[in-house]
Parts: C-alpha cells; sequence; structure tokens
C-alpha cells in the first residue's frame, strides 16, 4: 500500500509547515473562501469539531521536477493571483496537500496572515482594506440548545486595525496564540491579558474570559484536530486520479482541469486557461456548423502537433513539452481549425462525430502542410484531397478505427504522414495510413466486411448521416442541410416492422424542401413521379415494380446491390487516387 497510517497532528504543529515542508501543487485551485467561511472554520475548532480529513503526498525530489510547487496564501488580497511559486532545496522534504487547501489556508489566515477585501466591490480603483482575525473573549458562546446566527457560537469577526475594547468586549487577535505554545506560557499570557480588562468586569465576565482563552489555546495547541492521509506512490498520474476523486464532492474535476492548470502555471506569453478557453468555444460556436470538442481534444492535439508523446499523462506535461507548445501555440490552433472547418465542411459536427481522435492524422497532416490555407478552394487538386480525406475518414469513423486505446494509431499514424511529408508527397496519404493501421488489426478501408456493417446501420444511429452521405456526389454538406427519409415511409408499416423500415436501404437524405414536396403526395404518387437522374443520384432501383409495398423485400435486395456497388467503386477510386 502506498499510503501509511492514518496520522494526526495539532493545528499549530501543521500551520507552522506551511510554506516549510507543506506546499500546494499546480493543480490546486486558487482560495476562494470568504470571510464568513473562516470564521465557521474557526468556530468549529473552538467547538471541538473534526475537520474531516486531508490528503498530504510525500513528494519526492525526482518527481518534484515534474510539478511545479506553489506557497500557501497567508495574507489574501481580494482579487489578486496569490499563489507564488515556492522555492524549495533540492533536499527538503515536501508534502503537498491534495486535499484541504481552502482549510488550511483560512487556518494560516487566521492564526498568522491577514485577509484583504476591497471597501467596495462597484469601484474597481478602491484599495483593499487589510483585515486580521479577532476573537472577543468576554462573549459566552451560545449553548447547544441556542440558535446562533448561522450557527457561529463564538465571537469571531475580522478588523482593520485593533478593534476598540469595552466593559462588553475584549478583542484578542486570534494569530496572538502562536506565540505560547505550552501551558505554562499560556498561564503567565493569561494572566498579563486579565490585568488589561477594565476594573468594571465581573467575575462571571472573568470566567468567560479565561475559559475562552484556554479553550482557544487547547484547540489550536493540544488538540489533534488535523487527521490526514499521507500518499507516498510518485505515479503522477495515479495522483491526479486520487486527486479528483478526493475533490469530487464539489465542482467537478476533470483530468483537463488539472493539466490545463499546470499549463497556465509554466506559460509565459500566454494564459493557457484563457486561450484553450476561448478557442474551444470558437471551433464548437463560430465555424460553419456547430461542434462538440472540449479541452481534453485541445490538450491531446497539442501533443500530436507539437510531435510529442502521445499518451495523455502528466509527465507528458513537464516544463519542457509545455514550452513547445506554447511556441507553437498558432501553428496548433490554425491546424486545427482548418482540420475541422474541412471535417465540418462534410456535414460531420457535433452531432455525427463519433470520434474525435479520428481527425489527428488530418489536424497534423494540416501541421506539417502549413502552406495549405484550406482545402476548399477547388482546384482540382483540392477537390481530389478534399475526397480522399472525407472517404478516408468516414470509413474510419464507421470502422470505429479510433475508439478505445488509440494511442498507438496516433503515434503510427503519425509516423506515415510525417514520412510522406518528408518524400514531398502533398496527397493526403491514404493508402500509407491504411496499411499502417491494418497492422494494428484495425481497419480504415471499405472490404466486404465494412460493407457489410455498413448495410446494418439503422435509422436515428450517430453515423447514419455520415455513412448515407457516402451513397452522394455531394461537396456542400457544411452548407445544405439535408433531412434523413425514409424511402418507403414508416406509417406503410406494422409496429412490429418498424426494424425493416429503419434499414439504411430503405433511407436516402434529402434537402428539406424535397422532403417537405414528398410528404405532401402519396408514396406511389411521388415515386413514380422522380426522374431517372434523381433515382440514379438516390440508388433508387429503376424497376418500377419493386414500388409496391407488397415487394418491399425485394426492392430492398436491389437497393443493396446498388449500395454494395457504389461502396466499391468508391473505395476503387480513392485507391486510384
Amino acid at each position: 500500500m502506498s499510503y501509511q497510517q492514518y496520522r494526526a497532528d495539532v493545528i499549530a504543529n501543521v500551520v507552522n509547515g506551511l510554506n516549510d515542508i507543506y506546499f500546494l501543487p499546480a493543480i490546486q485551485r486558487p482560495f476562494v473562501w470568504h470571510q464568513k467561511q473562516v470564521i465557521s472554520l474557526f468556530d468549529s475548532v473552538m467547538r471541538g469539531y473534526p475537520l474531516s480529513s486531508f490528503l498530504f503526498w510525500d513528494i519526492n525530489a525526482k518527481t518534484r521536477k515534474i510539478w511545479n510547487i506553489y506557497k500557501f496564501v497567508d495574507n489574501f488580497k481580494e482579487g489578486v493571483k496569490q499563489n507564488e511559486l515556492a522555492d524549495i532545496d533540492k533536499d527538503s522534504q515536501s508534502i503537498l496537500v491534495l486535499d484541504g487547501q481552502q482549510r488550511l489556508t483560512s487556518l494560516l489566515i487566521g492564526l498568522k496572515g491577514s485577509y484583504s477585501m476591497k471597501k467596495s466591490r462597484r469601484n474597481s480603483s478602491d484599495k483593499c482594506v487589510n483585515k486580521h482575525l479577532y476573537l472577543d473573549l468576554l462573549k459566552a458562546p451560545k449553548s447547544p440548545d441556542v440558535d446562533a446566527e448561522e450557527g457561529i457560537h463564538y465571537g469571531f469577526d475580522f478588523f482593520a486595525g485593533v478593534p476598540s475594547n469595552t466593559k462588553e468586549q475584549y478583542w484578542y487577535r486570534v494569530s496572538r496564540i502562536m506565540n505560547y505554545p505550552t501551558s505554562d506560557l499560556i498561564k503567565d499570557h493569561k494572566y498579563d491579558e486579565k490585568e488589561k480588562l477594565p476594573g468594571t468586569v465581573t467575575k462571571d465576565q472573568m470566567k468567560i474570559f479565561e475559559i475562552n482563552l484556554d479553550t482557544l489555546h487547547s484547540a489550536i495547541w493540544d488538540n489533534a484536530m488535523i487527521s490526514y492521509y499521507l500518499e507516498t506512490d510518485q505515479d503522477s498520474d495515479r495522483i491526479l486520479d486520487i486527486f479528483v476523486r478526493a475533490n469530487s464532492g464539489g465542482t467537478p474535476l476533470s483530468k483537463s482541469d488539472l493539466l490545463l492548470s499546470m499549463a497556465t502555471s509554466k506559460w509565459e506569453k500566454h494564459d493557457a486557461r484563457e486561450e484553450i478557453y476561448n478557442f474551444v468555444d470558437k471551433l464548437n460556436n463560430e465555424l460553419v456548423r456547430k461542434n462538440k470538442f472540449n479541452k481534453d481534444f485541445i490538450l491531446k492535439s497539442c501533443l500530436v502537433l507539437s510531435n510529442l508523446d502521445i499518451p495523455y499523462k502528466v509527465s507528458n506535461f513537464n516544463k519542457e513539452n509545455l514550452d513547445k507548445i506554447e511556441n507553437n501555440w498558432d501553428d496548433i490552433k490554425a491546424s486545427i481549425e482548418k482540420g475541422v472547418n474541412l471535417v465540418n465542411s462534410f456535414g460531420i459536427d457535433r452531432d455525427t462525430l463519433t470520434s474525435a481522435n479520428a481527425l489527428a492524422p488530418i489536424l497534423y497532416y494540416f501541421y506539417i502542410h502549413p502552406e495549405k490555407k484550406t482545402l476548399l478552394e477547388r482546384t482540382p487538386f483540392d477537390v481530389r484531397n478534399a475526397r480522399l480525406i472525407r472517404t478516408w475518414l468516414s470509413s474510419a469513423l464507421l470502422n470505429d478505427a479510433f475508439g478505445g486505446a488509440s494511442d498507438q494509431v496516433l503515434t503510427e499514424s503519425r509516423k506515415v504522414l510525417l514520412a510522406e511529408a518528408d518524400r514531398n508527397i502533398e496527397d493526403f496519404p491514404v493508402d500509407a495510413l491504411n496499411a499502417a493501421i491494418s497492422k494494428m488489426h484495425r481497419n480504415t478501408t471499405f472490404d466486404e466486411t465494412t460493407i457489410d456493417n455498413f448495410l446494418e446501420i439503422t435509422y436515428g444511429k450517430q453515423q447514419t448521416f455520415l455513412a448515407l452521405s457516402l451513397l452522394y456526389d455531394v461537396n456542400n454538406w457544411g452548407v445544405v442541410n439535408f433531412q434523413q427519409d425514409h424511402i418507403f415511409p414508416k406509417s406503410l408499416f406494422p409496429k412490429d416492422q418498424m426494424n425493416k423500415a429503419n434499414r439504411i436501404a430503405n433511407l436516402e437524405l434529402l434537402t428539406y424542401d424535397q422532403h417537405a414536396r414528398k410528404l405532401d403526395r402519396n408514396f406511389d404518387e411521388w415515386i413514380l413521379q422522380c426522374d431517372d437522374n434523381f433515382k440514379r443520384d438516390h440508388l433508387i432501383p429503376l424497376d418500377e415494380s419493386l414500388y409496391q409495398f407488397n415487394k418491399f423485400d425485394k426492392f430492398i435486395e436491389a437497393r443493396e446491390t446498388l449500395i454494395r456497388e457504389r461502396l466499391r467503386n468508391l473505395f476503387t477510386r480513392i485507391q486510384a487516387g
């Protein structure tokens, strides 16, 4: 087991170790607690409540080289980027806090630091007011059976400067308790503080004063309030997984969130978080079609396009690699946008793209051919190359060639593309890619097995539009909306035969206008008025005797023959270039 025995230590010892032994990994988000939350935490400490468990990671010197390590915030300033990089001696012990940052930072602020916030949120020019945590030692805590405002029993509050004391209030700066670790020291200190009380203080008030100060000291110096697990495994990806699980109770985290935090901490010329979030939004909402990409897709593409190791793990996002990605960022964005625009032009978008990984070879093709601004300008080369890419991608998606664990497929595909570029081959290298991928027992070709699987696709599936689009010589998928249509309408079929109605051999793609005109007519009238060119375009058998519903099975058999022929010819044409 990598977890050591469940441990515990008093609050004062842990707080004294913050920014000395205990630090934060780059994957931690900023401190976000409000003053009321800090007060609530100290109130819980005074009442003897457990603080829940913490999770620490004892990181060795070798593993430290992978991670950026940060200090805890002691003097928090609202709206200011807080955490500073920690300068750690190579031989020093370092323990990173995986779970418990907000609580530990709050304790540090109350016991050693300050909390600064602006006087007015409306006026951005207002300076922050620096405040320290105080405890009213004359305030009797609420008894358990008395409702206290927001559940707070003790008299904590934040003040700028030193608050005035009265015969009813004695404000004690909480951080002073750190100066008196032993019972003898706190005894003498308590005596000195009592001497400062006004003569009008009653015996009951004096008792409350002593109890409050003793309770505060005991909570910070005597009671083992911080209980934690200590992780010693140095596998960064395991730690990332633990971090995600440990923090799943709040705002959901993903591996990409954490890797993005690491990139943000190490990029120097760009804000990685802002750049990647904005780019994802552009791809999804500002291109010719709507897409559904995420941060993982972008970060994975960065590895592929930057010629780095492709596995999606922490060690591949080290400082050296992140520097390379940042330096290539503009070219990476351009290549991804070109590739997505091209794929969108095929009509492939958020509703039909079944594997984002299958786009990687296309994106890399643009990356190593930056001179190709677009493949949509419709020169003879553009038309041929776009057809190559469209047919290859469609086959790869229909065969699920990039599904599951596909890092090796991506690596080998990248090698092929780079080798072909070195040979000054400008065409998208379909044959070379297919040969390399087939060696990994994956298929990106239209063989007889693929065609059989093609004919098993049914209406309403994610890949149905993609499959149907291969049956047409159309180049404007991205700008014209098409409707999946049942050739023999579903209304002709009894409910128990809907599986027959939904077969791909009974489906076609129509423009919305064509579909509306078909719905306005009876099926017999519509199909008999379709001319031969329409029927050839939609692979509808010309034998009119098959248009009667009682000949449906024969119609399907004849159309499947036409579909097979179409797909065989398409693949042969692609191979021939």
